[in-house]
């Protein structure tokens, strides 16, 4: 597998639409997914003294973390409006090989942070609320 450029991995919200369009969250400098599960020990006396797992079962979750410059696109006013009304939208990660992943995600934080003589920047934390597919 190549390497992938680190700018080509993009944050986008859906525009509501039907089909969607998704939208890239404009300047985001750092977008980084983490993907997680927990798992479901089935251990029993037969197990010989050793952990045994229970594939397929347990839940799993996609948390993004992403950082940028505050330019006051549509996409940001969206994720803004959504934070503030606890709401949960579609999003799309893309990735540079063309691949990408979609699902429902809930903004769980928000934050602002500036220098008097320099920009406005955000960090923001997203967290999959149902099943994120490859499409």
């Amino acid at each position: 597998m190549a390497a992938q450029k680190g700018s080509a991995f993009l944050l986008k919200i859906s525009d509501g639409a039907t089909p969607p369009v998704y939208r890239t969250v404009a300047g985001l400098r750092t977008t980084q997914m983490s993907i997680t599960g927990d798992t479901v020990v089935i251990t029993s006396k037969d197990s010989g003294g050793w952990r045994e797992l229970l594939s397929g079962a347990g839940t799993r979750q996609i948390a993004v973390n992403a950082a940028g410059i505050f330019l006051g696109s549509a996409a940001e006013n969206q994720i803004r409006a959504n934070v503030l009304a606890g709401t949960i939208d579609n999003y799309e990660l893309s990735f540079e090989d063309g691949s990408r992943m979609r699902g429902a995600f809930l903004i769980q934080r928000l934050e602002y942070s500036g220098d008097f003589n320099g920009e406005r920047n955000y960090t923001l934390l997203l967290e999959s609320s149902g099943a994120v597919v490859p499409s």
